[in-house]
């Protein structure tokens, strides 16, 4: 049984995805080999190993083909899989604590120029025909 607070943290959330679908050792989905070795980790949520069949030679990570997967072992189709999916993951995000700010909290300044963004020309012409600085 999953406790759904642990699914909050990246780590945790990661790791019984893992074990739940691999609790024999890492398979490669595509071939279902078991000869695999770690390469290195999602940029974007570190906690995510990515892995590299000696197989097929194929890179799979920890959430490649699991919908797939859901599907085939929960006998559903693929379009229902992928809903309930999104729907989890979704009731995760809307259940995450929001993370309160505490201690000294510091903002660098910001110039918008509403109307030209990406084209400084344009404010600074602004600015010299208003006769004001930039």
């Amino acid at each position: 049984m999953v406790n759904i607070q642990d699914l909050f943290d990246d780590a945790k959330c990661f790791r019984t995805i893992r074990d739940m679908r691999w609790p024999d050792g890492v398979s490669c989905p595509s071939c279902g080999s078991a000869s695999v070795v770690k390469n290195g980790r999602d940029d974007t949520q570190p906690d995510r190993q990515r892995y590299e069949c000696k197989g097929c030679r194929k890179r799979f990570d920890d959430l490649t083909g699991s919908g797939l997967q859901i599907a085939r072992e929960s006998g559903i189709a693929k379009s229902d899989a992928r809903s309930m999916i999104t729907t989890l993951r979704q009731g995760i995000v809307d259940r995450t604590p929001p993370e309160a700010l505490s201690g000294e909290v510091e903002c660098d300044e910001v110039y918008v120029a509403a109307g030209h963004k990406g084209h400084p020309e344009a404010v600074k012409k602004k600015a010299e025909s208003d006769g004001g600085d930039a």
